[in-house]
């Protein structure tokens, strides 16, 4: 491992991978010795169209030669944001069809956050158990897990937790409730889905109450689960859509969706109501322009949930409990979290990347790029099963 990473650049743990990165070209990432590296990651769900895409490469190359900053969000109007924000309307059901956007996902959900309580004019904000929607302050005041917040408390008050798909937790939003923020499918607590309607009770409850409903497709969205947004899957429409990681091709980006209604309320009383420097920066939003265009132009996001099939075929082993998610947003289930540590170490040994989430140990990620082909799939499972094989002959 490089000296010079672990020295001069902060580190989120202890123990980082610390590959040291030649190049990345499609499904592969290739080391400084030239070992190549299939990747079952895709930068957590970050490069949807894979590493060094062409469409999104030359939007980038094509807006660089034009300009890049020239003013801060909102002053100017810039050619890539004004059409990005217009074709992801198109794509969006009614009343989602004005977009801001900022520069992660994180900041996306401070947005949202901050307009569920402007909207409504209440404080209480309510998440769920389990639940990551990012890391700044107001993000974590929603994190639903506490070993991760408490030593940086005190947050934003006035926020409670209920349990992702219990009906009877509803009767906690209220009247005094200005927003509900879930994650359409949750990601940190291991790949969890919507059971029995549960997204459309939040919803009919939420409307009863008068609050907003705010969707994190940070993780499910642009086409990860078959559908632009998970969503979409669910026949629900939330009030908020927050968006990050995929939108951008791997560039850093984030934005919120709601309501012309809505969104008008940031500007006024007071004026500024959300700022942001860097938000609908030209450069990445044209990178999200041809993203979305790839996106919605080819059968990447129907042929995820085909991919989806020939990963659960695969993946059949005496170490694998079960596999959950949809599409191409998958965790393959061990019997401990010391085996999922093993496999993911053993796979990076024999050239296969995979991760970890956030809060279930046993999880393994697996959430490819959506360009990943069949023989790609066939090779990195083969990966695992052998890593598998060996862990159960070392007992």
């Amino acid at each position: 491992m490089n000296n010079d990473f672990l020295k001069y650049q902060a580190q989120t743990s202890p123990y980082p991978l610390g590959m040291e990165v030649s190049h990345a070209i499609g499904s592969y990432i290739y080391d400084t010795s030239n070992k190549k590296y299939l990747d079952f990651v895709a930068g957590v769900s970050a490069c949807t169209l894979g590493h060094q895409n062409p469409r999104v490469n030359n939007a980038i190359k094509n807006q660089l030669d034009k300009y890049s900053h020239v003013m801060v969000y909102g002053e100017y109007s810039q050619n890539p944001a004004v059409e990005y924000c217009k074709l992801l309307a198109t794509h969006l059901p009614a009343p989602l069809e004005q977009t801001y956007l900022v520069n992660s996902g994180t900041e996306a959900t401070e947005g949202a956050l901050k307009l569920a309580r402007r909207v409504t004019g209440r404080s209480q904000l309510i998440s769920c158990h389990n639940a990551y929607h990012g890391n700044t302050m107001g993000s974590m005041s929603v994190m639903g897990f506490e070993e991760r917040k408490q030593i940086f408390r005190p947050l934003v008050p006035d926020v409670d937790f209920i349990t992702f798909n219990n009906e009877a937790d509803l009767q906690k939003i209220t009247t005094k409730t200005a927003g509900i923020i879930l994650e359409t499918i949750q990601g940190g607590a291991g790949f969890i889905q919507p059971q029995n309607d549960f997204l459309k009770k939040v919803r009919q409850r939420c409307t009863e109450m008068g609050a907003l409903m705010i969707l994190d497709e940070i993780q499910p969205g642009f086409g990860r689960t078959g559908k632009l947004f998970g969503f979409q899957n669910y026949e629900v429409v939330p009030d908020i859509v927050v968006m990050g990681k995929g939108m951008g091709g791997g560039m850093p980006v984030g934005a919120f969706t709601a309501s012309r209604a809505h969104m008008e309320l940031l500007s006024d009383n007071p004026k500024l109501g959300h700022i942001t420097t860097f938000g609908g920066h030209p450069v990445i939003a044209a990178a999200c322009l041809a993203t979305l265009q790839e996106l919605t132009e080819t059968s990447l996001m129907s042929e995820a949930l085909e991919k989806e099939k020939r990963f659960r075929k695969l993946l059949v082993h005496p170490l694998i409990q079960e596999v959950r998610g949809e599409g191409l947003m998958l965790a393959a289930m061990t019997t401990h979290a010391e085996i999922t540590n093993k496999v993911i170490f053993k796979c990076q040994e024999k050239g296969l990347i995979l991760f970890w989430l956030l809060f279930e140990g046993c999880a393994i990620r697996i959430t490819p790029p959506l360009t990943i082909s069949n023989e790609e799939i066939e090779e990195g499972c083969a990966i695992i099963l052998e890593a598998m094989d060996e862990i159960l002959n070392d007992k």
